[in-house]
């Protein structure tokens, strides 16, 4: 028996049974790919069910009929989303009033979209358009927000900048500790699980650090990372998205982290970091986006840092990456696998390179 009443229809799983799909080894074989025999894989870490925060959703109208959820495999066609075993049942739970204020919007004449992010205190909505938001439609999003104690709703036209329509309450995640308010629709990780165990085996791949350490961080986001590395040692962060460098830095700025950490916008496919820029780090952590570090590597694997710590959600990215750091003398010490992503072959993965 399926999963799921969509499984088959909708894109949003590739299998219908989990175990199906050996993520160990997925990783073991794209260490071995890139070169490493017999890569130190650890037990794999499977992230509970129903735990997703973060979700793009279509959505089209026909006539009366909203359609809200997750395209056909292969296809623009929407799959109207009535079952979810991975999303938190909290987002689930907002789709049934999203529909009705769809229904009402003058701005959404055929198609848009729909991104929830669950932060700390409750949900984070971006909706996109296909025409400019009413006085009207604005009057109808602010009531909405106030019945569904929505933190934050932003508007946008198709792909231009959002804009705030409304704002009940701080939009807030905490990093570490550290409260970041993220620009909407932000990356996040998918689950707060996923995000505690990615932060538990970069820690534990630190080095031995000394006093005034100085580890680089490369695609660091809104500081997912940076934060809890930040308790280790002086982190020089980059990243190439201005909204969340603008984020990252103004939650070191209000918690007096300057002199510990600092966050530059930086395009690195475009202008990766020099050798020379890494020069006396103890550390060079990464998180590249799905297609991997790209032209960076080259520089990294030339670099001689002694410990590389990536996180991958992509093997064969990986792979490919780690190929780059094998024959660059690096070995591998450990590789943890932790799946983030049921029901799919995407893999979220710590691996900690060394060069002696």
């Amino acid at each position: 028996m399926s999963h799921c009443v969509h499984f088959g229809i909708c894109g949003g799983c590739a299998v219908d049974d989990r175990a199906s799909i050996k993520k160990y080894a997925l990783l073991a074989s794209a260490l071995s790919r890139a070169g490493f025999v017999d890569p130190p894989v650890m037990p794999l870490l499977e992230i509970p069910l129903r735990t997703r925060r973060r979700v793009d959703l279509s959505a089209s109208r026909a006539g009366a009929a909203v359609l809200l959820g997750l395209n056909r495999a292969r296809s623009h066609e929407i799959v109207d989303m009535t079952d979810c075993v991975l999303l938190d049942p909290r987002i689930f739970a907002l789709l049934a009033p999203l529909r009705v204020l769809l229904r009402g919007l003058e701005s959404f004449r055929r198609a848009g979209s729909v991104i929830i992010n669950w932060l700390d205190h409750g949900p984070d909505l971006l909706l996109r358009m296909d025409a400019a938001a009413t006085g009207p439609d604005r009057g109808k999003m602010i009531s909405f927000a106030r019945a569904n104690d929505i933190l934050r709703i932003s508007i946008a036209k198709g792909a231009a900048e959002p804009e705030l329509v409304a704002m009940l309450a701080p939009p807030v995640i905490n990093f570490a500790g550290v409260p970041v308010e993220p620009p909407p629709g932000a990356f996040l990780q998918a689950s707060q699980p996923g995000e505690a165990a990615i932060i538990e085996a970069v820690l534990d791949g630190l080095p031995a650090l000394k006093a005034r350490a100085r580890i680089v961080e490369l695609y660091a986001g809104l500081g997912t990372l940076s934060f809890a590395l930040a308790k280790h040692a002086r982190v020089e962060a980059y990243e190439g998205a201005a909204n969340a460098v603008a984020a990252h830095d103004l939650a070191i700025r209000r918690n007096n982290l300057a002199g510990r950490m600092r966050v530059a916008q930086r395009d690195l496919a475009r202008q990766p970091l020099k050798i020379s820029e890494f020069s006396a780090a103890a550390a060079v952590v990464l998180d590249p986006p799905y297609v991997g570090a790209g032209a960076q590597m080259k520089n990294l694997a030339g670099s001689g840092v002694s410990r590389i710590i990536y996180v991958s959600c992509n093997p064969e990215a990986l792979a490919h990456d780690a190929g780059l750091l094998r024959r660059a003398g690096y070995g591998c010490l450990r590789a943890t696998p932790i799946d983030q992503f049921p029901y799919s072959e995407n893999l979220e993965s710590v691996v900690v390179f060394d060069k002696e």
